[in-house]
Order: structure tokens, then C-alpha cells, then sequence
């Protein structure tokens, strides 16, 4: 091999490129045949390998992206940008809720639910029943999430995956029978229906139970270390590959990234919404899939797309908090002279900020206190001039920050 060829598939690997992405790229005195064959070999020798029954994937740690994000993630975290300092405990809790429901609903948005986040987070606040399709799978993801944090404690099995299942399809099946089972035919593919792609065609469905069984021995077993956050993703993969169930697949094998990396110790993912994130780059998720399957089961190329995504969510949730506080001192400049408690000054500014009527209830939730708690805080708001009622839903009274005083 001459010395472009061992240059440039060094250089290619480091980008850790697909051979359909090597179309456009300089070879020098090389080829572009000569610089794949090289990169394949080069990858072969660092591969590490998951066999689940007779599917065998190959990845790859040693790419230097991916070693350098895996530090950032876990430098950062330890540190931790939920510091015990700044922010109390509830706080926390309330963070924790508004992340999950970010999840829930940007992971619903994702497979198709358009109900307006805005009115999603009212949705779970209200506690109120869902109306429709949209509503109740979002309701049912957030279900789904405050499960996952029940079962913690328990090693993985094909019951656990078929409970969260359950719990995120619930009532959305055409056969409600077949929520919280595995599939019985061979009838479901992953396709873009406007593009006419098909991603991936599913193992056969009497394969399935013993796939799962060997997905969960490959979870339980810790004998051999994998950085928790690459497991994890391991996880997300081989579960939509299999795609046990005929409906829900994405949003179960999201799932069980979530639980195994809490399960672990990464305590952080719970304020992160990575559905969101992925939601901003649903093609590249899909693409990510894809390229994994047409290189030989190498899902190096979904390790890659999904720790950027955590990357990113770290990044978005940082700034977010990073607002709060600031928001939080303003707060108590801005409302100093009422002689208000920091949560009675958050709710004006929300009210503020939304513009739209809320309950008691509501806000018990948002804020984790109790519904009489909440009522006293509204009393001393309305004392002040700062919140009036605004009619009823239901039997609930209504208020929202007074304008006109």
C-alpha cells in the first residue's frame, strides 16, 4: 500500500467515513477502492464485538471522537451541573419532572404525535385524561419514564421490556391485545413512506423470544466492562434491530437507553431530553441505522450520531439551567419589595412568561408541594396585586398573572 492509501484511510477514520461518503473525497495518488480496503483493516484490528443469537455487531472505541466525548461526559457530570449549592433539592425534583416530560413528548413527537408541547406539559400537569392519539402517547411515555425508575433495581428481562411496552402503547394499538406482546408475523419494516426507503426489515418474529433473552444476558452480564454510556447505546440498537413488537419499538429501545444508563449511575440522564435533540436531526438518526446495516453490522456510525446527540443534550440542558438560575436572581430583585418566597416569585414569572390560566393543581405539580401550600401562595399573590382568578375548568378556579395592576 502506498503512503497516500495509509494517509488518507487514517485521516477518513478519524471521521470514521462510510464508503458511500467516500464518493466526493481527495485519494491523491491513491484510489478510492485502495483507501476503503485500507480504513477496513485498520478498523478490523480494533473492533470489539456483541453477538446476539446469529446477529453479529462489530464497533469501534478507539476513534478518538469517541474517546474524547466519553471523557467530556463524564468529566462533566461528576462535577455536575446540578451543584447541591445552587440549586436545593425540590428544585431539583421539579427539573428532573420538566425533563421527563420534555422527553415524553419530543419522543412522541418523534414517531408522529402533534399535539404543541405547550399544550403537552398542561396535559401532564392537569393530570386530565387524553382526548386523543397524540395526547395519549405522550401521556403514556410519561408513564413510561416514571416507570423506568421504579425497576432501577432489577436486572433486564423480556417481562421488563414487554411492562414498558405496555405502558407506552396503552390504548394505542390497532389490536389492544398486542400491546405489551411480541409480534406474531413478519408484517412490520422501517420505511420513509414519502422517500419509499425501506431502513430495515426486521428478524423473523420466531426469532424474537430467544433474541431478547440473549439481549437481556448481554445487558445482566457486567463481567466484561463497556463504558455504561456505550452499552447503553449497544442496547438502543440491538433492541429497534430485533423490533420485537408491532408498534412502539423506537420509542421502548429509547427507553431502555434511559433505564440502563440510570441503572448505572449516570444519575444526569433524567434532565436530559435526548429525543429532543434527536427530533432537530430525525434524518440523521434514520441515516445512522442505515449505514451501520450496509457496513457489516458496524454500528460504530450510531455510537458516533448518538453521542453527539447526548453532546448536544448536555449542552442545551447546561444553558437551560444556566438561564434559570439567572432567572432566579432576577426574580428576587424584581420582587423584593412583596417580601415573596422564591417559589411564590417563580410563579409570577411563569405566569408572566406563559400568559395562560392555571390551576392550583397544575401548579402543585410543577412546582412538587402540596395542592393547600399552593393555595396560600395564590392568596398572598392576590393579596399583593400581583395574581387575579380567570374563571373555571371545571370545578377548578383558574389564575393568571394580573396585568393591570
Amino acid at each position: 500500500m502506498s503512503a497516500d492509501t495509509i494517509r488518507y484511510a487514517e485521516e477518513y477514520n478519524r471521521k470514521y467515513l462510510h464508503w458511500d461518503e467516500l464518493r466526493y473525497r481527495e485519494f491523491g495518488e491513491s484510489n478510492r477502492d485502495d483507501v476503503w480496503r485500507m480504513m477496513k483493516v485498520m478498523r478490523i484490528m480494533t473492533y470489539n464485538h456483541v453477538r446476539i443469537s446469529d446477529l453479529k455487531l462489530s464497533y469501534c472505541v478507539s476513534n478518538d471522537y469517541i474517546q474524547r466525548t466519553l471523557h467530556e461526559i463524564d468529566s462533566r457530570i461528576p462535577s455536575g451541573f446540578l451543584s447541591s449549592e445552587k440549586i436545593d433539592d425540590k428544585r431539583q425534583i421539579m427539573l428532573s419532572i420538566s425533563s421527563m416530560m420534555e422527553e415524553s413528548i419530543a419522543s412522541s413527537q418523534l414517531e408522529g404525535a402533534s399535539t404543541t408541547t405547550k399544550l403537552a406539559k398542561k396535559l401532564l400537569r392537569s393530570n386530565l385524561e387524553p382526548k386523543d392519539r397524540s395526547q395519549r402517547m405522550i401521556y403514556n411515555n410519561y408513564r413510561a419514564m416514571q416507570l423506568l425508575k421504579e425497576h432501577l433495581n432489577e436486572p433486564l428481562s423480556s417481562e421488563l421490556i414487554k411492562e414498558i411496552h405496555m405502558t407506552i402503547t396503552d390504548g394505542l394499538m390497532e389490536d389492544p391485545n398486542s400491546s405489551g406482546r411480541f409480534r406474531t408475523d413478519d408484517s412490520v419494516a422501517v420505511r420513509d413512506v414519502y422517500e419509499d426507503i425501506t431502513y430495515h426489515i426486521p428478524v423473523r418474529h420466531e426469532t424474537v423470544p430467544a433474541m431478547i433473552d440473549d439481549l437481556c444476558r448481554y445487558v445482566n452480564d457486567e463481567k466484561e466492562f463497556v463504558h455504561p454510556i456505550i452499552k447503553g447505546i449497544i442496547i438502543h440498537y440491538i433492541l429497534a434491530y430485533i423490533h420485537p413488537f408491532l408498534d412502539g419499538n423506537g420509542r421502548v429501545s429509547r427507553a431502555l437507553f434511559y433505564w440502563y444508563c440510570l441503572k448505572r449511575g449516570y444519575s444526569m440522564m433524567e434532565y436530559l431530553s435526548l429525543s429532543k435533540v434527536i427530533k432537530n436531526h430525525r434524518q440523521r438518526y434514520d441515516m445512522a441505522y442505515l449505514l451501520s446495516e450496509t457496513d457489516d453490522d458496524d454500528i460504530t456510525y450510531f455510537i458516533l450520531y448518538n453521542l453527539r446527540m447526548i453532546s448536544e443534550a448536555i449542552d442545551v440542558f447546561d444553558s437551560y439551567l444556566r438561564k434559570k438560575m439567572k432567572e432566579q436572581e432576577d426574580s428576587k430583585k424584581g420582587l423584593e419589595q412583596y417580601g415573596l418566597s422564591f417559589r411564590q416569585s417563580q410563579i409570577v414569572k411563569d405566569m408572566m412568561h406563559d400568559g395562560e390560566p392555571i390551576s392550583q393543581y397544575e401548579l402543585s405539580v410543577k412546582y412538587q408541594t402540596s395542592v393547600p401550600t399552593i393555595r396560600r401562595d395564590l392568596i398572598k399573590l392576590m393579596d399583593v396585586g400581583l395574581v387575579r382568578t380567570s374563571g373555571k375548568d371545571g370545578h377548578r378556579q383558574l389564575y393568571v398573572y394580573d396585568a393591570d395592576r
